[in-house]
């Protein structure tokens, strides 16, 4: 009898450890999870051979957006001990500092940066600019040296820089430039007509289409003075697709502020028939921020896909860079 009451007193005991254990084992596995549960970033390394990027998953808890920047910027500060990648932060050059202005992060750095040879300098870019686009409000990147905009080697201002303008793994692709010359249509003196303007050898990175581009140039403002700009040149280009000949140019709300004295029709066209130059785009639709049901300067409604207008056209002379 005594025997019987032993197992059961045995087995009640097995039963509450079992309890225990599981309890204690939820509890872990909580806080492990709990551990996970921080935001996962991928950090850009430069491999060993120099001939690419690849990314490692690093994870933080840290969410306060310049606490992040300053958390990302020291992991691509640090080499791995094993030598497996080059932290794209570990050469001789250093971070002077950076600003963060709306959705854009400079990243200021000294002289040494400039001895970089082109294509650990393309990568290391890459490797930078597509870790810290991943912080929340952040969208681009641009480079200084010592205050001064970067440069590529043929002296073209690198200027602003997104994720999608660098292609993963790509090596010496990324690193690829060419030359074309562009028909771009800016504004009169009056800001009523459209004068022609001919770029002539603008030499670009082949990573963005030819259409971004053109966007990009009719943002930066013409390149003589016989023609004035048309767009706001805070404007930030978020994406330009084409797709069946329709070219869809999607910018930030910083296009609906214009400082120019410029007709609405001088800003849309100058976008549109600076585009239908290219052979592949007969049309154009614009939209802020992916929404088209806004009027621009309460005239003209963005749901309107363009097509090409003469009419606007000055009679004077085209001009050319």
């Amino acid at each position: 009898m005594n025997k019987t009451r032993n197992i059961a007193r045995n087995r009640r005991f097995g039963l509450i450890m079992l309890l225990l254990i599981t309890v204690f084992s939820l509890m872990s596995c909580g806080r492990q999870q709990e551990v996970k549960n921080g935001k996962a970033y991928l950090v850009y390394y430069v491999n060993k051979e120099e001939t690419k990027i690849f990314a490692n998953e690093y994870q933080t808890e840290t969410e306060e957006k310049q606490e992040l920047v300053d958390e990302l910027l020291m992991q691509l500060s640090t080499d791995s001990e094993k030598m497996e990648y080059i932290a794209p932060l570990s050469g001789k050059f250093e971070v002077l500092g950076y600003t963060l202005d709306g959705e854009q992060l400079t990243i200021d750095f000294d002289e040494h940066y400039k001895e970089l040879d082109s294509i650990k300098e393309i990568l290391t870019r890459a490797a930078i600019v597509r870790t810290l686009t991943q912080v929340e409000g952040i969208k681009y990147v641009s480079f200084t040296i010592q205050g001064e905009i970067l440069t590529d080697n043929a002296g073209v201002a690198i200027g602003t820089m997104s994720a999608d303008m660098f292609i993963d793994n790509a090596g010496k692709e990324i690193n690829t430039y060419e030359k074309v010359n562009l028909c771009l249509y800016f504004a009169n003196e009056n800001g009523d007509r459209l004068v022609q303007e001919t770029q002539r050898n603008v030499v670009y990175n082949s990573n963005i289409s030819i259409e971004k581009l053109v966007v990009e140039k009719l943002i930066e403002g013409p390149a003589t003075d016989s023609a004035y700009p048309t767009i706001n040149p805070a404007t930030k280009i978020i994406s330009v697709n084409v797709k069946d000949g329709i070219c869809y140019v999607n910018l930030d709300s910083a296009f609906l502020s214009q400082p120019y004295n410029v007709t609405s029709d001088v800003t849309m066209y100058s976008i549109t028939n600076s585009l239908v130059e290219l052979p592949n785009v007969n049309k154009v639709q614009i939209s802020i921020n992916g929404e088209t049901a806004i009027l621009y300067k309460e005239s003209v409604s963005l749901t309107t896909i363009f097509e090409r207008n003469l009419d606007i056209m000055s009679t004077t002379e085209s001009t050319e860079e």
